[in-house]
C-alpha cells in the first residue's frame, strides 16, 4: 500500500495577504528561466504527393460509384423504372 504525501510544512507554503493575494516572494516568477534550442526547425516537406492526389481521386470515385448504385437501387426499390 502507497502511503500518501505528508502534509506540506505551514512555512513552505504562500500565505493569503490581507488584500486576498499572495505576498510578494511567494509565488513563481512569470516566466520560465529557459530558452529555446540553437537549432533551426527543419524545413516542412510537401503535403500534397502525387501519390496523395492518386489517393484521393481513387477515394472520390470509389463514393461516387457508391452514390451513384444506392440511388440506382433505392429507385429501383421504388419502382421508378
Amino acid at each position: 500500500m502507497t502511503d500518501l504525501p505528508p502534509d506540506p510544512a505551514p512555512g513552505n507554503t504562500p500565505g493569503p495577504d490581507r488584500a486576498g493575494g499572495v505576498p510578494p516572494g511567494e509565488t513563481p516568477p512569470d516566466s520560465a528561466q529557459t530558452s529555446a534550442t540553437s537549432n533551426a526547425d527543419p524545413a516542412a516537406g510537401r503535403n500534397l504527393t502525387p501519390r496523395a492526389v492518386v489517393t484521393f481521386v481513387a477515394i472520390g470515385l470509389f463514393a461516387a460509384l457508391f452514390a451513384v448504385t444506392a440511388v440506382v437501387l433505392v429507385m429501383e426499390l421504388l419502382a421508378a423504372f
